[in-house]
């Protein structure tokens, strides 16, 4: 395994972040702990989750399961770095969602019991609310800190300017800020390239890409759908609309002798600006798989072909769009 400081941090996690959304809704308890049993083994230290994931409001199914996982004992917790997120709603009341402080403490309040841990090592802000004023969500975010409830404090979803904001914010209260942001990124997705990445860059926060594959779609989905095996509508649906290019990146893949889902994971780790890409494996298969893409070398001449075959906006703004 190869690990890499979490931005400016001292912090060392892992190139491959285990995502861990599947667990309770698609993958059961017995294999989600297999899962993570064998993630340790492979040198996996990043473990991320949420406290909305399991999809049953108010319950942090996900959380749990990764609770009662660490609570086996075996040094699980000491050897990992846990990442969770703060926003969504987790019940009926109009202050169960947001980043108020009163959320902000509850919530975390709430993990740490579902997590059976004592400190949470990096507590990410799921979106950007932007009723809340930011000396209001740094207080609070300070408070954990001092408390020891919190060790870093990351961003998800963020525009650039959300990001600059936040941390002139913190800079005026002595308070070290963001220290990574969690991002929509892949090869079909690379929007944030215009303003997200050079704030992240700029501002010496880790990147953390959610859906490297697309949802599936640059997961190998022409191939998968000629061997027989039924996507979801929304990736059938997104294959008809890229299918000339996927026809093209299968091809290359192909070529290169690898598979799709881990030339898209090697596009990102080429990115001196990527920590780690989240993979959410269902399966002991699938996180096995993903190994491979610590391999994987990509020529100049195969990043120019992923260039063309999906373009990004062009560069950085304003060059991207301006003279």
């Amino acid at each position: 395994m190869e690990y890499t400081h979490l931005g400016r941090t001292g912090l060392n996690v892992s190139r491959i972040c285990l995502g861990t959304m599947n667990f309770g809704p698609q993958t059961d308890e017995k294999d989600s702990f297999a899962i993570m049993d064998r993630a340790l083994e492979l040198g996996i230290n990043f473990f991320d989750t949420a406290n909305v994931y399991g999809w049953k409001k108010g319950e942090g199914v996900t959380e749990q399961i990764i609770g009662r996982w660490l609570a086996q004992g075996g040094g699980g917790r000491e050897k990992i770095v846990l990442a969770t997120k703060v926003y969504n709603e987790m019940g009926d009341g109009p202050n169960d969602r947001g980043l108020s402080a009163y959320h902000i403490r509850q919530a975390c309040e709430d993990s740490l019991r579902r997590l059976q841990t004592d400190h949470i090592d990096l507590y990410q802000m799921h979106h950007v609310q932007r009723e809340t004023p930011w000396e209001e969500i740094w207080q609070a975010m300070e408070q954990l800190v001092r408390e020891g409830k919190v060790l870093y404090v990351g961003s998800s979803n963020f525009a650039g300017w959300h990001i600059a904001r936040a941390q002139c914010e913190a800079r005026a209260r002595d308070f070290m800020g963001l220290v990574s942001e969690q991002s929509l990124y892949n090869l079909s997705a690379r929007t944030i390239e215009l303003e997200v990445i050079p704030a992240v860059r700029e501002c010496g926060l880790g990147l953390i890409p959610w859906s490297p594959l697309g949802g599936g779609l640059l997961g190998g989905a022409l191939k998968k759908a000629s061997e027989g095996r039924r996507s979801s509508d929304r990736i059938q649906k997104a294959v008809e609309e890229h299918r000339e290019q996927l026809e093209a990146y299968e091809a290359l893949c192909g070529a290169l002798g690898e598979e799709p889902a881990n030339v898209a994971l090697a596009w990102l780790l080429h990115n001196p600006t990527v920590t780690a890409p989240i993979i959410g494996p269902r399966t002991l298969a699938q996180l096995e798989g993903a190994m491979r893409t610590l391999e994987v070398e990509l020529s100049e001449e195969t990043l120019a072909r992923l260039d063309g075959i999906w373009p990004g906006p062009g560069g950085e703004a304003p060059e991207a769009y301006a003279w």
